[in-house]
């Protein structure tokens, strides 16, 4: 810790302190000071420390500390005001906004105090020759709270007329005000675009653009730009997270939560700020919170979900059912105070009216997961269809038969199964249940023989492996009910169920006796063609698994067999479909079953094209949800071809055929593959989208830590590529627990790692980017292709460099350069030579340390360049090699420019001129390539000749420059600019050249 023993010495802990995490420990630190600053005897290093001591208390959760020290400030201000430099003179009155919304928050603060401060405020800055606009604002805030809204609209209208000076509000601040103001009388299009500014980045402060994006939240929501308040959710958590002060921004952030359908997001958030609960320091924000608090714990019990555990003030555990109405109660005791305070009931109005808010969309993906601190999982809301693989659409999440009578059932089952609709299992499941209620109720025999062989026939549908025994009971049964035909066709389902257990050959033996038996039957006029196609469809079924068998073992015959099976299906449909669904569905599944089998001989051109058919005939049968399968299939073969596009349509019209019945894990499948295709064209936002939902459904399917987590690695790498670097971040972070190399691959991880760090750093965590960017290289150290861990060596060493710890960062390049030299890669290691070169002469100022690195990278790569084994090589190497000088030269010149003797100054110039032409030549041969390079190289070595009194030798390379660009219409940017510099240098060493002369002639 700093000793204090001058007023320099506590300007420096003062700083040191300002750059620690806002909250009790800073403000402490700054207690101390204080002491400290009266130990000196100084009025100023007293003033300053006051001064430090109510910034830290304003941005904190102790704002109800700073009246103290402000009082002492404005009586010494009062008393001694020479003591106060023309810094602290403003600050002092910076300082009287702060306490003018300070006391608005305080509730114990009677509002005529808070008038006549405001009264006081008015005064002093006109004294002091301010603008009125800062009071306006403060006058608008007070007005604004007490719910008086003419007086509010008359200030606002007076704050934005009034001029700005020194003492309004930063823009991004004013901006932030102005636009709660249209959103708190519902006009959420104009408070967004008078963010718009702040939202983009062209103005910010400490607390800004943090504000805003969490006031935006929900007008956003309002106006349906989900995508959008996603965004701004993602971003701006990040950003209140470590500021202690913000809780509420925070609180708007759990709101936005509570009412787009992550409520177990909301918790999480919850868990993370304990202290929110209970701390006192700043009432307003605290009414706030317990608002929000109370409407997460009301949306929960609201849900059914009541009795689960959730987070709350410390000392006991608490379920959502008992802190619900504990929050509310000590909100609104909160808001009663502040409206006793003010004399009206509009803090308790607006407590009430957001404890009471309803969602206003029903699920918002976000693309995090939740980290598993929360209690509970956001309740999964959408309906539940049909997976690519999966032969029937599921059931939905509630009963749809409930009010079916058993007559009444029995007909609907029967509809959906002749009919093939989705559901048709689950009708005759609540067949059997209400035949067992009514037999229990003493009706027996309720169902006909009939009945009962369909609701057995059915029951084993659902089951799959392991029904045989339910099939061939209800082959019994239709036996019984005099119709052999379907119970040949329920005893071929029976074989079949052997092949799905892996059994081929005894399913080969058991339909062939059905097989035989019900061509018989057909042609004696005993059956109809639904049955016939029934059998010899289980017996193309089986003859397909065991082509699948096989695998590449199998004998040509296997194969034969099958094609031949599957066609006798479609030969014997044909004829027979007209307007019966079922054939439809037999023909259209023959056909892909035909574009499986031609896919195992190697056809995959004829395999697409008939999964394509395939899936087309049961469109046109008015069974769309039964060709996703077929283009999902569709969807990996044209990729295969090389289809991209014909990838991305089939994939299209997979989610638009499943529609409500597609299974969640299936829609996440193909919403994976999706991103996967549109991002490999390039089209990366459309790929995000993709991303985005692929996690959720994975969540939903209860995937979200195996298929949810590679969306959202992928998520994170498309919202890196647009550029939108903090939601990447929040993503990859989320993800980054559940990315594994077990279930992965090391190279997720990795990957991942990487993608992270370079956010990080594009952020300006570079401390954080480093660990990330080591934890990856540490993973790639084990791999046989060193390239990888050379490449995150390199960049954790920049991070590190970036972060300010020079000697971890040149111990890092030394290390990436011993990697780049195992891989043989030569640019890679000159790069860390030169890094490290610039490190020497930066951290301990060592210009031979410097000099002699920045001369191994030439050696290096000049060597290098000479022995290179193709043309493209050399070029490649001879550029760095230019670079490599050109940096030389920059060293040189900083040095020289850094306090240096004028003799050693002069020799240090003369020395870079040397580096510069050794680039100007090393360039030269490339041609256009390096054009531009050339000419930089050549206009600063103008410019170090002008500074060494050679004013010719300046002119000329600039006029080389300009005549090596031309004057060509057309030109790009670059090349305009470097004439432009060309030509001002040019005047510049001209005009000292004729001003020099006519002092000469004149003296």
């Amino acid at each position: 810790m700093t000793s204090i023993t001058d007023l320099d010495s506590l300007r420096r802990a003062m700083g040191e302190n300002s750059e620690q995490p806002e909250g009790p420990a800073r403000n402490a630190r700054a207690e101390h000071l204080l002491l400290e600053a009266e130990q000196l005897g100084i009025p100023l290093a007293v003033i300053e420390a006051l001064g430090h001591q109510l910034k830290v208390y304003n941005y904190s959760s102790e704002k109800g500390k700073m009246f103290v020290p402000f009082a002492r400030l404005l009586r010494m201000w009062d008393e001694r005001p020479e003591d106060f430099d023309a810094d602290e003179t403003h600050a002092l009155h910076w300082v009287f906004k702060w306490m003018s919304a300070g006391m608005l928050d305080q509730p114990h603060i009677p509002l005529a105090s808070i008038e006549k401060w405001l009264g006081e405020m008015e005064r002093r800055y006109r004294l002091a020759g301010h603008s009125e606009r800062a009071v306006r604002s403060a006058e608008f805030s007070v007005a604004a709270h007490v719910g008086d809204v003419p007086r509010a609209e008359r200030a606002y209208a007076a704050w934005l007329a009034a001029d700005r000076d020194t003492m309004a509000d930063c823009h991004a601040c004013e901006l932030h005000g102005q636009g709660w103001w249209q959103a708190h009388n519902g006009r959420d299009a104009e408070a967004l675009e008078l963010w718009r500014p702040v939202l983009e980045g062209e103005f910010t402060c400490a607390h800004e653009p943090h504000t805003v994006l969490a006031s935006s939240l929900l007008p956003l929501l309002r106006l349906g730009r989900v995508d959008e308040a996603r965004a701004h959710h993602l971003r701006g958590f990040r950003l209140v997270r470590p500021m202690e002060s913000m809780r509420g921004a925070y609180a708007d952030h759990v709101e936005f939560c509570a009412l787009s359908g992550n409520e177990a997001r909301a918790l999480e958030l919850l868990a993370e700020r304990p202290a929110y609960f209970t701390d006192e320091g700043h009432p307003r924000s605290k009414l706030d919170f317990l608002s929000v608090v109370t409407l997460v714990m009301d949306r929960l019990t609201g849900l059914g979900l009541g009795g689960s555990r959730v987070p709350g003030p410390a000392g006991r555990t608490w379920t959502a059912a008992e802190l619900a109405p504990h929050a509310r109660d000590r909100a609104l005791a909160l808001a009663a105070r502040f409206d006793e305070r003010n004399g009206t009931e509009h803090v308790g109005e607006r407590a009430r009216a957001r404890m009471a808010r309803r969602p206003l969309v029903d699920r918002l993906p976000l693309g995090v997961r939740p980290s598993g601190r929360s209690p509970i999982r956001s309740p999964e809301r959408p309906v539940r269809p049909v997976a690519p693989g999966a032969g029937a659409p599921a059931a939905p999440d509630t009963e749809p038969f409930g009010d079916f009578g058993l007559p009444a059932l029995l007909v609907e089952a029967r509809r959906l199964s002749d009919t093939l609709q989705p559901h048709a299992v689950e009708a005759w499941a609540a067949v059997a249940r209400a035949a067992q209620e009514a037999e229990a109720a003493g009706n027996a025999d309720i169902l006909e023989v009939r009945d009962r062989a369909e609701v057995a026939d059915h029951e084993a549908m659902a089951l799959g492996p392991g029904a045989t025994g339910l099939f061939e009971r209800a082959a019994e049964l239709y036996a019984e009910a005099d119709d052999p035909g379907e119970a040949l066709a329920a005893r071929a389902r029976a074989a079949y169920v052997h092949a799905l257990e892996g059994r081929v050959d005894e399913a080969l033996a058991a339909v062939a006796g059905p097989h035989e038996e019900v061509l018989a039957l057909y042609a004696a006029g005993g059956t109809g063609p639904r049955q016939t196609a029934s059998v010899l469809m289980a017996r193309a079924r089986i003859l397909t698994r065991r082509v699948h068998a096989a695998g590449e073992d199998r004998e040509d015959a296997v194969l034969e067999e099958a094609v031949t099976a599957v066609r006798a299906v479609l030969a014997f449909v044909e004829g027979h479909t007209g307007g019966d669904v079922r054939l439809a569905a037999r023909a259209a599944e023959a056909q892909a079953m035909l574009g499986e089998l031609a896919g195992h001989s190697g056809d995959v051109e004829g395999a697409a094209e008939l999964s394509a058919r395939a899936a087309e005939a049961f469109v046109a049968a008015g069974l769309p949800w039964f060709a996703v399968e077929y283009e999902a299939r569709l969807a990996q073969l044209a990729h295969h071809l090389g289809d991209v596009d014909g990838a991305e349509r089939a994939l299209r019209a997979a989610l638009e055929h499943g529609g409500p019945y597609l299974e969640p894990v299936g829609r996440a499948q193909l919403h994976l593959q999706l991103a996967e295709v549109t991002g490999g064209l390039g089209r990366v936002a459309q790929a995000a989208d993709h991303a985005l939902e692929a996690a959720h459904w994975a969540d939903e399917a209860g995937e979200g830590a195996t298929l949810g987590a590679w969306a959202r690695h992928q998520l994170g790498g498309f919202l890196l590529r647009r550029g939108r670097w903090a939601e990447a971040a929040e993503v990859l972070e989320s993800v980054l627990p559940d990315v594994t190399a077990g279930t992965h691959g090391d190279g997720a991880v990795v990957q991942t790692l990487w993608w992270l760090g370079d956010c990080l750093g594009e952020l300006g965590e570079h401390r954080a980017a480093a660990e990330r960017r080591l934890q990856a290289a540490e993973i790639a150290r084990h791999w046989p292709e060193q390239q990888d861990h050379a490449t995150l060596a390199h960049l954790a060493a920049a991070s590190l460099e970036q972060a300010g710890l020079s000697g971890d960062a040149e111990r890092a390049f030394a290390r990436a350069g011993e990697l780049w030299r195992t891989v043989g890669d030569v640019p890679g290691l000159v790069r860390s030579l030169r890094a490290r070169a610039w490190l020497l002469l930066r951290a301990q100022a060592d210009l031979d340390g410097a000099r002699a690195l920045m001369a191994d990278a030439v050696e290096e790569c000049g060597t290098a360049a000479a022995a290179a084994p193709d043309d493209e090589t050399r070029a490649r190497l001879t550029a760095e090699l230019g670079h490599t000088h050109l940096q030389f030269a920059d060293l040189l010149v900083r040095v020289a420019g850094g306090g240096t003797a004028a003799e050693d100054g002069k020799s240090l110039r003369e020395e870079a001129v040397a580096a510069l032409d050794r680039a100007i030549a090393t360039f030269a041969p490339l041609g256009p390539d390096t054009l531009e390079d050339r000419s930089r190289a050549e206009l600063a070595a103008a410019r170090l000749e002008a500074d060494l009194g050679r004013p010719a030798a300046a002119t000329a390379r600039a006029r080389a420059v300009l005549t090596a660009h031309g004057n060509a219409p057309g030109q790009d940017g670059t090349a305009r600019a470097l004439r432009a510099q060309a030509e001002h240098l040019v005047r510049t060493v001209t005009g000292r050249e004729a001003e020099e002369e006519r002092g000469a002639a004149e003296s």
